[in-house]
């Protein structure tokens, strides 16, 4: 006698007795990965500001930190009496040299570097070059994107230069044309992808 089809209620309390064995517990899962890690402040307390700024003119240079461009305060000496001219090259030299500068104990620990190299020199503008132009020691498209975005924006954002629309006409040492760089809100965000937008600058 077949027993398929015959009395099926008969499984019926088994069934229900394996259902009931196979729920869900409530079981205490490890959550313990470490510590959570560490967040990059990007800010300076007061006293560590005044060790890095001195006696002279108050300027800004932008450092990189979280892979942005953050301003911090720096200071350039100029000597009373100085020319205009003169005193933007001075100025902007001395901000080349505040960006090539090894951030202190304090800035590194807050996440603070640069991408400048040292040694990088910047004169004033050459016979038919436009008004307010520098000349790096070094093309400026040779430049890293970041040590460039640094620059552009420490410059364009400084006394050095002659014009305050948030731009900077920069050159090589060579002879070739110069460039207007504007230091835009998305270079400040994502200075190694998004280049200074530029243009072509003819001479005075």
């Amino acid at each position: 006698m077949s027993i398929r089809g015959g009395r099926p209620w008969l499984a019926l309390p088994l069934l229900a007795a394996l259902l009931a064995g196979c729920g869900i517990r409530p079981t205490q899962v490890p959550t313990d990965f470490g510590p959570a890690p560490s967040r990059v402040p990007c800010t300076l307390s007061g006293a560590d500001l005044s060790t890095r700024v001195g006696r002279g003119i108050p300027v800004q240079v932008f450092l990189l930190c979280a892979s942005q461009l953050v301003p911090v305060d720096r200071s350039v000496r100029i000597p009373d009496g100085t020319a205009e001219v003169e005193r933007r090259v001075l100025v902007a030299q001395g901000l080349l040299n505040e960006l090539a500068a090894k951030p202190s104990a304090a800035e590194k620990q807050a996440g603070y570097t640069t991408a400048v190299a040292g040694g990088l020199k910047v004169t004033g503008p050459r016979d038919g070059d436009p008004e307010g132009t520098f000349r790096l020691g070094a093309r400026p498209q040779d430049l890293t994107p970041y040590a460039l975005a640094q620059i552009v924006c420490t410059f364009a954002d400084s006394e050095a230069t002659a014009d305050d629309d948030g731009s900077v006409v920069l050159g090589g040492p060579g002879g070739r044309s110069v460039r207007r760089y504007e230091c835009t809100t998305a270079v400040r965000s994502r200075p190694g992808s998004e280049a200074p937008p530029s243009s072509e600058v003819l001479g005075a």
